[in-house]
């Protein structure tokens, strides 16, 4: 029959006490969130180097500001899919479950998503660039481009960008994780990019069950 988990998986799954999963942009895309490295995804329509990196930031900040504007105007409305959902339900069903995610529209919080790795960033926070403070702020359209603090610092989307290191200790936290899980999922990712690609390779050879 048509979507019977075959048997050898669902025993791997009755057994588990450890779920990892890593997901990407793509996890989104039935959200209506186009993803960012398909043949028509985001990056196939903007420079990066303009948008999404340290020094086009610091050159004009105005510009960077104005895109993810746009993107967080354009992602205001939109809501968790079937599949948000069903990872949360995962979740529920596990001594140990744990979300790593490339994916930066907040939208596994928004289903109920509980422990998550956020390997870049929140597009609805924001950090000060003098004080390093990380803070939600879910306006859009913005009312002043760039925003600044209440002291008058400039912030900038709290996203890693191009050229930028990951939040200290999520790689050594999701390595860990994908060390001693029994499940590891991958989903709605190309699992491409470095270091998240390695990720399912460190769950592989510790033994776990790869999908």
């Amino acid at each position: 029959m048509a979507g019977t988990i075959p048997e050898d998986i669902a025993r791997r799954f009755a057994q588990a006490s450890s779920v990892v999963v890593l997901t990407g942009a793509g996890v989104s895309a039935e959200s209506g969130m186009e993803t960012f490295r398909g043949a028509d995804g985001t990056w196939s329509k903007v420079n990066v180097q303009e948008v999404a990196t340290p020094q086009a930031f610091e050159r004009d900040p105005v510009k960077v500001w104005e895109w993810y504007d746009s993107r967080r105007t354009a992602l205001k409305d939109i809501k968790p899919n079937a599949a948000h959902y069903a990872l949360v339900a995962i979740e529920l069903h596990f001594e140990h479950f744990v979300l790593i995610t490339q994916n930066l529209y907040n939208l596994h919080r928004q289903a109920g998503s509980g422990s998550i790795i956020e390997l870049h960033g929140n597009i609805w926070q924001v950090r000060d660039t003098v004080t390093g403070e990380i803070i939600e702020f879910r306006e859009a359209p913005l009312k002043q481009i760039p925003p600044r603090s209440a002291e008058g610092n400039l912030l900038r989307p709290n996203v890693v960008w191009f050229g930028e290191m990951l939040p200290p200790g999520s790689i050594e936290a999701s390595i860990k994780e994908a060390e001693s899980c029994d499940v590891f999922l991958v989903v709605g990712t190309s699992a491409v990019v470095q270091p998240a690609a390695s990720f399912p390779v460190y769950a592989l050879r510790a033994g776990a069950m790869v999908l």
